[in-house]
């Protein structure tokens, strides 16, 4: 399965992104609870619909897009989202574990309680995200944007962030430790009780012009 980074079916300007696939499309529908394991959507469309509780594993969506879906207390399990749309989603207590989602983009939506524990989430873009107190443990995060993202609290350990875009970052009080911190400039990301490993330590300081040792 091709993985690229396009988005030209989004619309950031429109109430609804466009359709790619009119017979393709799931319209406000109740999926409370659901079990979508072994599943498989491609370039789907999904408006309004309610996944909360809903649970996956080995499930496939690719290309598709996610307008105002719920997925509250929702589990994923070894599930694929590859270049998928999420547009003013809510995440509440949702957790993705072993997941891949290469290439998809997040724009709106609400994050509360996240939880992401490994995978595959390179080239994913969060800009300007919320995800205050969020939870990415031992996740692959390469090239993803992270730019202007509020990580207030948040523990991003153990995570690849090589070629991470994280300019205007809020790191306050974050948990790092253990993550690649090579794409991180210091100097364009705000700080203050953000916590990081000796190893880091030294990334940084280099960063800075610092000859360590």
């Amino acid at each position: 399965m091709a993985i690229k980074r396009e988005r030209a079916n989004v619309d950031p300007f429109s109430h609804e992104p466009p359709v790619p696939d009119a017979k393709r499309v799931v319209r406000r529908e109740d999926w409370y609870g659901r079990d979508l394991s072994g599943e498989a959507y491609e370039r789907f469309t999904f408006f309004d619909t309610d996944l909360t509780e809903a649970v996956a594993e080995g499930a496939v969506f690719d290309g598709c897009t996610f307008a105002g879906v719920k997925f509250n207390a929702a589990r994923f399990t070894s599930t694929a989202f590859t270049n998928c749309t999420f547009k003013r989603c809510v995440f509440f207590d949702t957790r993705f574990e072993q997941c891949k989602a290469v290439g998809s983009l997040f724009q709106q939506c609400a994050y509360t309680v996240l939880e992401v524990r490994g995978g595959d989430w390179s080239f994913v873009a969060l800009p300007g995200a919320d995800l205050r107190k969020a939870v990415f443990d031992g996740v692959r995060m390469r090239e993803a944007d992270l730019t202007a993202a509020r990580l207030e609290e948040a523990a991003v350990t153990c995570c690849d962030l090589s070629g991470a875009q994280l300019h205007s970052a809020q790191l306050m009080g974050a948990d790092l430790r253990g993550s690649d911190l090579s794409a991180l400039d210091p100097l364009t990301v705000a700080i203050g009780g953000t916590k990081i490993d000796l190893d880091q330590a030294g990334v940084i300081a280099g960063a800075l012009g610092f000859e360590v040792g």
